[in-house]
């Protein structure tokens, strides 16, 4: 779809040929059949970019729920995008009214929590796809009085002119996702040197920068959706409680948890989490704590300790509840090996097995394959190794 097409689409011919695409592709019509009737009436770029369109709404609906039949997207926009329920936590954190420079808009989930939550955004990119894609949603949103939208490079921005900088620097190259913070657009350091200019900032980050990109003295927030780490947001400036420059902890972190809203700050207070036996009940920690380095605030929680110390499983004797871990009651661990699990699962009569891993190199579909289940019972399977030993652990939900 280029810039051309997209424009025709908002024509009133490109609207009509949006509406059939979108019912071929809401009746589940076969893709060729549908562009061979398209094509029929429309020209074959107008075609071909009503029917990604339609396709694309379909797939945004998982991220914008009813608002995604109104939007607009590119392939890689709306895989960058954020989910409409993170951007709508972290934009509640914005006060009304603010002067936001959205330096990195995409195709704008960001900029409609953020006008949704009364602020006047100012947002640009330096794809012009992209951005007429942007100033689409938003005059389809009917956000129009809040945000403007341009193309210019994120550099051109001038963060001291505003109250509030927000980017979220392109994570995607021909495709691909980019997890070097200097493979970015724009890259890192010209990413913090508009911080630097900024009286506050808001940085939306893949959930596995590296700790040394994290500038000093800001907070650090990683935030999980229903048990997915969606993001990492580092927070700067006046938003940024900051850390305590006495002490190595410099960076405040924190996770917090979606659509609940936990919020599980580090506690500079504890120490490494101990290492032990396996005991009755075993704690897989929620994605986020593991990222923001907070296994020892869970391991707490649920008075346990780690079964390898330099792996995120606890296990305790008590049946606790939080929010930050699942529970599975331990019913037997064994060292591994495929020939011994296979016969303890056919014991149990195991037909149904959930298979988790860490600190395991076994592709576990290939394990699925070689167990060959059979029986009406389900359980958990955790492999993992404790020192140099792996173990497989056979557990049930609880």
């Amino acid at each position: 779809m280029d810039l051309y097409a997209f424009r025709e689409l908002l024509t009133p011919r490109g609207q009509k040929a949006l509406g059939e695409a979108v019912g071929a592709v809401t009746d589940g019509t076969d893709p060729v059949t549908a562009a061979s009737r398209l094509r029929k009436t429309y020209d074959a770029p107008l075609a071909a970019a009503a029917l990604t369109q339609a396709r694309l709404r379909a797939r945004g609906a998982v991220k914008f729920g009813h608002d995604a039949a109104r939007m607009y997207f590119t392939p890689d926009g709306l895989e960058q995008a954020t989910r409409a329920e993170v951007a709508a936590h972290r934009a509640r954190r914005f006060a009304a009214g603010a002067r936001v420079a959205d330096a990195c808009c995409g195709v704008g989930g960001d900029l409609i929590a953020l006008a949704r939550a009364g602020c006047e955004v100012d947002a640009v990119d330096l794809d012009p796809l992209t951005v007429e894609v942007a100033r689409a949603n938003v005059l389809a949103l009917d956000l129009g009085d809040r945000v403007t939208v341009r193309a210019a490079d994120a550099a051109e921005v001038d963060p001291a002119a505003y109250d509030v900088l927000f980017a979220d620097p392109a994570r995607r190259s021909t495709g691909r996702r980019v997890f070097d913070p200097m493979g970015y657009s724009p890259p890192w350091p010209a990413v913090l040197a508009m911080v630097a200019r900024a009286r506050a900032a808001c940085l939306k980050v893949a959930p596995g920068i590296p700790y040394e990109f994290i500038p000093q003295g800001a907070e650090a927030e990683w935030v999980s959706y229903r048990g997915e780490v969606k993001e990492a947001v580092l927070w700067t400036g006046a938003f940024a409680a900051g850390g305590d420059p006495g002490s190595a902890e410099t960076i405040l972190r924190r996770a917090t948890l979606l659509p609940s809203g936990h919020t599980l700050p580090a506690d500079p207070s504890l120490g490494a989490p101990g290492h032990g036996p396996v005991a009755r009940y075993l704690y897989e920690p929620d994605g986020a704590a593991i990222r923001a380095h907070l296994v020892a605030e869970v391991a707490a929680q649920v008075s346990g300790h780690l079964l390898d110390p330099h792996i995120a499983y606890i296990t305790g004797d008590d049946p606790a509840t939080t929010p930050w871990a699942s529970r599975y009651e331990v019913r037997e661990t064994l060292p591994f090996s495929l020939k011994r699990l296979r016969a303890a699962l056919r014991e149990r009569r195991v037909g149904t097995v959930t298979l988790k891993k860490r600190g395991s190199a076994l592709d576990l579909e290939r394990l699925r394959r070689d167990l060959h289940l059979s029986g009406d019972n389900s359980c958990v399977v955790v492999l993992t190794r404790i020192g140099e030993r792996p173990f497989a652990i056979i557990c049930d939900p609880s």
